[in-house]
C-alpha cells in the first residue's frame, strides 16, 4: 500500500512540476523531490521495476484465472482482462452475467496499480477495494464471498498456497491481496516514449513528438497527466458538446453521479491513455471504434476544435509511442 501511495503522489506531483519554473535543486531547496526534476515534463515514465512478493503475484494470477471466483457464473476476471488485448476484451460494453448485461466498455489493467481512482465513475480509491467489489458486483463477476471460501478452502492444492504465504490462510483479505499484487505488477514499462523521456530523444519519430507539443499545447495534458497520463482525476464528458451516449446526463450508466462537478452532464473518471492503441473502442459506452475517431471527438467535445488531418495524425503517433512492454515484450508483439 505505502508503495503504491507513493507511486500516485510522485505521479500527481509531476503534473504540477510542469508548472513550476525550470529551477536547479539548489535554486529551489523547498520543493518536495518529486518537484525536483530536470525535465519539468507532465508525463513521467513508467518504473521499470517493481518490489512485490513474487510468490504471491504467482498466486494472484491463479487466482486471476480462476472461475471459481464468480460463484458458478463460469466468468474469471481474464474472462474480460486479456494479456493479448490490452487487458481488456475489446467490446463495446462488457458481457456481464445472465439477466445482468454489461453497461460499460471494459476499462484495460495495464498499469493499473498507478491510478488514484478507479471504475468509470472514479468513486473507488484503493485496489484493495475495487477488487473486493468486483467479486460480489452483478453486473462482473457475481460471486458471493462466503461461497468463494468455501469453494476454495475444498481444493487442498489452493490451501497449501495459502498457506505457505499466509498465516491465516484462505480469508477474504488475503484472496484480495493476492490478485491485487498481481495487478500491481502488470505495469508495462519502457514503451518509446519512456524511453525519450529518459533521454533517448530518437526513441520517438518526429511526428510523435509533434504530437506530443499538440497534446500539450491543446491542454490534454490537464487531465492526462502523470505517470499513467490519465487515472487520477474526474472531469465531464463533454465540456463543448455533448458526446454520443451522454442524453442521460448525469444517469449515464458509469458515470459520477455524486461528483459534485456538474449535475447535468456525465463525469468520468479521466482512463489512463497508456496502450491506448491496444484498447480499442473507447469512452464509457465504447462509441468510438478507432483512435482517430477517438481524438476527433475528443477534440471536438472536449477542446471545442475541429483538427486537422495532419494535427490527428501526429496525436495518433504520439499515443501510439505509448505503448509499454509487458514482462519484456512490447504489446504490439502480443
Amino acid at each position: 500500500m505505502a508503495r503504491r501511495v507513493v507511486l500516485v503522489l510522485a505521479s500527481t506531483l509531476a503534473f504540477f512540476s510542469w508548472l513550476v519554473p525550470a529551477k536547479t535543486q539548489d535554486q529551489a531547496p523547498n520543493l518536495p523531490a518529486a518537484l525536483q526534476q530536470t525535465s519539468r515534463e507532465p508525463i513521467e515514465p513508467v518504473p521499470l521495476s517493481n518490489d512485490l512478493d513474487q510468490n504471491k503475484v504467482a498466486l494472484g494470477r491463479r487466482l486471476f484465472n480462476d472461475s471459481r471466483l464468480s460463484g458458478g457464473n463460469g466468468v474469471s476476471c481474464t474472462s474480460c482482462h486479456a494479456i493479448n488485448q490490452g487487458m481488456t476484451d475489446h467490446l463495446k460494453l462488457s458481457r456481464g452475467l445472465p439477466g445482468y448485461p454489461g453497461i460499460t466498455n471494459t476499462l484495460g489493467l495495464f498499469n493499473v496499480g498507478l491510478n488514484a481512482k478507479f471504475s468509470w465513475a472514479g468513486g473507488i480509491t484503493t485496489l484493495e477495494d475495487h477488487t473486493d467489489r468486483v467479486i460480489e458486483n452483478k453486473l462482473t463477476m457475481g460471486g458471493r464471498w462466503d461461497d468463494v471460501l468455501e469453494t476454495l478452502r475444498g481444493d487442498p492444492s489452493m490451501v497449501a498456497a495459502f498457506e505457505a504465504l499466509y498465516p491465516d490462510g484462505i480469508q477474504r483479505r488475503n484472496v484480495i491481496d493476492a490478485i491485487v499484487l498481481l495487478e500491481m505488477s502488470l505495469n508495462t514499462p519502457n514503451a518509446p516514449f519512456d524511453r525519450y523521456l529518459r533521454g533517448d530523444k530518437a526513441a520517438i519519430s518526429p511526428q510523435a513528438e509533434a504530437g506530443y507539443r499538440l497534446f500539450k499545447d491543446y491542454g490534454c495534458v490537464s487531465c492526462h497527466q502523470g505517470i499513467n497520463v490519465g487515472g487520477n482525476m474526474l472531469q465531464v464528458f463533454g465540456i463543448f458538446k455533448a458526446p454520443d451516449g451522454s442524453s442521460e446526463g448525469i444517469s449515464v450508466p458509469g458515470s459520477a453521479a455524486d461528483s459534485g462537478i456538474a449535475g447535468d452532464r456525465p463525469v468520468f473518471r479521466v482512463p489512463s491513455l497508456r496502450n491506448v492503441a491496444h484498447t480499442a473502442p473507447y469512452f464509457h459506452n465504447g462509441s468510438a471504434t478507432t483512435l482517430r475517431q477517438a481524438i476527433d471527438t475528443m477534440a471536438v467535445v472536449q477542446l471545442g476544435r475541429n483538427l486537422a488531418e495532419d494535427d490527428v495524425a501526429k496525436l495518433e503517433a504520439f499515443l501510439r509511442s505509448l505503448t509499454g512492454e509487458y514482462e519484456g515484450v512490447s504489446l504490439d508483439k502480443m
